[in-house]
């Protein structure tokens, strides 16, 4: 099911784990011991291809039935198949629903959630009374609780040979989520699945068929007592499409409808920036100051907006949220990430509503044009967003983000905002023309998309530091 080929991680300068070899078969329960940071951890996210790899691989059965590269040392990687997941620090952000994250966890791992099957899971890990509630309303245990069924429901709640991947889950769990997280356990080995656990609890370390002691990098085996009575386990739920992209799509509208405070103040900058812009057109004769001025005033604001950091990066941070979704889409998660975090609503009104207050309302009909096209070098501007949020999240995956200063790397998108202010200042000069001349405000608007989108290609395409 999973087959981890001489692999060696590194955490700063200090060699976690180095030529660790070893296979988890379908049907087994294995526990990772160790003193604390030993690398239980390490290991465990290594195998769910969370964290590079300074050298080997990590495989997983496909549903092809052949072993695939999950992520190598080498920086190849390939969609995961479906994975069951749970975090040391849950993986779960605050404004979910318990009933919206395991609908979540279900859908990444192609499983549709039905009634009455939900409500007999959550009745049975003592959450169905919470199941509209937020996790951040949850006590600790039960968000703890959450987190574990979660991690067991893609295999519960399957028919097909799964891999479940636990840390520490029975900590904060009262005696009897430690007695109902190993039945489950006993449980799902029995029907042909994995469970890889790390964990310090004895009585789950006795449930285990294997023992994997990690110390000093290297793994020791031994064998477990396979100890623990099987519970029953739900009705597999019908198999459906695996669908990560669309399930990250609609959780970060959710995550957005719900608390759109976030993007919202990402608006206050730009009108600050607009009635700056305003009081100092107030104050200069603009008659003598030429178009360029105006144009840079005019794009200055919508441009703020752009490159603010994406509500969706502090969501993603949240309990290691972003972690767990990039063990559930694997190489393309920063992508997904940059598009759906950049700012594409408020440059389009911000870019209209600066031009109507800068611009003296006498020169409308002169400008007609002008407004006529404006929306052109807004809709670049969505790229530049784009590139933004890129970058800030190529920040926040760095390995101490607060060592590198996002705005200075944030800099290189003044180049491209250059550009259009060049190509509205054409505009406002000669009017709009569809040449592709050096001089013309289209191929200014051209050269500032492939800027951005060739800064966004970067950001996103870079090895993980």
């Amino acid at each position: 099911m999973l087959q981890v080929s001489d692999i060696a991680v590194d955490r700063g300068g200090r060699a976690v784990l180095r030529e660790v070899d070893f296979d988890l078969m379908s049907g087994e329960v294995v526990a990772l011991t160790g003193e604390n940071g030993s690398g239980k951890t390490t290991m465990l996210e290594a195998c769910a291809g969370i964290l590079p790899l300074s050298e080997g691989s990590v495989n997983r059965l496909s549903e092809s039935g052949k072993m695939q590269i999950l992520r190598d040392h080498e920086g190849r990687r390939n969609q995961p198949p479906p994975t069951g997941l749970t975090l040391q620090r849950d993986g779960i952000c605050g404004e979910e629903t318990v009933e919206e994250r395991l609908e979540v966890s279900l859908s990444v791992a192609g499983r549709s959630m039905l009634e009455p099957t939900a409500t007999d899971v959550l009745r049975l890990w003592s959450l169905e009374h919470r199941r509209a509630d937020r996790v951040a309303q949850l006590s600790g245990g039960q968000r703890r609780r959450l987190a574990v069924l979660c991690g067991l429901a893609p295999a519960a709640l399957s028919a097909e040979p799964t891999v479940i991947l636990l840390d520490e889950p029975s900590e904060g769990l009262d005696r009897a989520g430690k007695e109902l997280l190993i039945g489950w356990m006993r449980a799902l080995a029995e029907d042909g699945h994995s469970v890889m656990v790390a964990t310090h609890d004895q009585a789950v370390i006795d449930c285990s068929d294997r023992v994997m002691e990690v110390g000093s990098g290297t793994l020791r085996e031994s064998e477990g007592k396979s100890e623990g009575i099987a519970s029953v386990l739900p009705e597999p739920l019908p198999p459906v499409p695996q669908s990560t992209h669309r399930a990250l799509v609609r959780w970060a509208i959710k995550m957005e409808t719900r608390n759109p405070l976030d993007t919202i103040g990402r608006a206050a900058p730009a009108l600050v920036a607009l009635l700056l812009s305003y009081a100092l057109v107030g104050e200069v004769d603009m008659t003598h100051v030429g178009n360029d001025m105006v144009a840079a005033l005019v794009l200055a604001p919508a441009f703020i907006t752009a490159v603010i950091s994406p509500a969706l990066i502090r969501r993603l941070a949240e309990e290691r949220c972003g972690a767990w979704w990039v063990a559930m889409i694997g190489p393309s998660a920063r992508h997904t990430y940059s598009l759906i975090g950049a700012s594409i609503i408020l440059p389009l009104p911000i870019t209209y509503l600066a031009w109507a207050v800068l611009v003296d309302p006498s020169d409308f009909v002169s400008h007609s044009e002008v407004t006529r096209w404006l929306w052109l070098p807004a809709l670049v501007i969505i790229d530049i967003a784009a590139a933004a949020a890129a970058l800030h999240l190529l920040v926040a995956d760095l390995r101490r983000a607060s060592a590198a200063a996002a705005s200075l790397l944030l800099l290189v998108l003044v180049w491209p905002f250059l550009q259009l202010t060049d190509a509205l200042s054409l505009m406002m000069t000669d009017g709009m023309s569809f040449g592709l001349g050096m001089g013309d405000p289209l191929t200014s608007c051209i050269i500032a998309s492939v800027i951005s989108a060739s800064v966004w290609a970067v950001a996103v395409f870079l090895p993980d530091a």
